[in-house]
């Protein structure tokens, strides 16, 4: 299933959301610029589970927390990069109009810094070099449902050679999509496959984190009239 959009009208141009999204573009062409040299970025500005100790913290905390916000500019490959930047596109711009841009981008951040923090804990040892901007999303997502849980959100199912869209409440689009990294998470955490290398927990984390500091960036539930199609 893939979101394309929701019925949720914006007042005001998503300026963070866009910048957000250009920066992430211009990362992933640098990467592809470097070559050999592209592992070497990853280990220099990703988050490794292994070296985050809180008495590394305590010597370096400013280069541990460069680590933290640079990982989330980061992308493995194009349907990394592209996966997370339509859901920023889709459900980011509705919760900066809400937010306001500024505290949408705190928001956006310490989101992410969470997010990496949870994977961490839930794999303490992995030598893994952690990138990506799916845990700040994650949280989006579930301020999103904080906040509008009555909206619908327009999903394209591929069929073979047919692309319907259905229109389904955004508490079961979102409640379905964080049940299924609660299932890979968990999965995952026995896993030796390629799939135990997805940083499930970090979206679980970003989720939950999200539903619960949006409420002191000012995001509750909103009363809103629904564009309709």
């Amino acid at each position: 299933m893939i979101p394309i959009g929701d019925n949720i009208p914006t007042e005001r141009f998503p300026f963070v959301t866009v910048t957000l999204i250009a920066v992430n573009l211009i990362v992933f062409f640098y990467e592809l610029s470097l070559g050999p040299e592209l592992a070497g970025f990853f280990s220099a500005n990703g988050v490794i589970p292994q070296g985050v100790r809180i008495e590394a913290f305590a010597a370096d905390p400013r280069e541990l927390s460069a680590r933290f916000a640079s990982s989330l500019f980061i992308h493995g490959g194009w349907l990394h990069l592209g996966g997370n930047m339509l859901y920023l596109w889709i459900f980011g711009d509705n919760v900066e109009d809400r937010l306001g841009s500024m505290r949408f981008l705190a928001f956006y951040l310490l989101s992410g810094f969470l997010a990496t923090g949870v994977f961490v804990l839930s794999a303490p040892d992995s030598a893994e070099t952690v990138v990506g901007a799916s845990g700040a999303i994650a949280g989006i997502l579930g301020a999103y449902l904080v906040m509008f849980p009555g909206a619908r959100v327009f999903i394209l199912i591929p069929l073979f050679i047919f692309f319907p869209v259905v229109s389904i409440p955004a508490v079961f689009a979102l409640g379905f999509w964080f049940l299924e990294q609660v299932i890979s998470g968990t999965g995952a955490l026995a896993a030796t496959t390629a799939s135990a290398n997805i940083a499930w927990w970090a979206h679980i984390g970003g989720f939950i984190a999200g539903m619960v500091i949006v409420r002191f960036f000012g995001g509750r539930r909103q009363r809103f009239q629904p564009t309709r199609y």
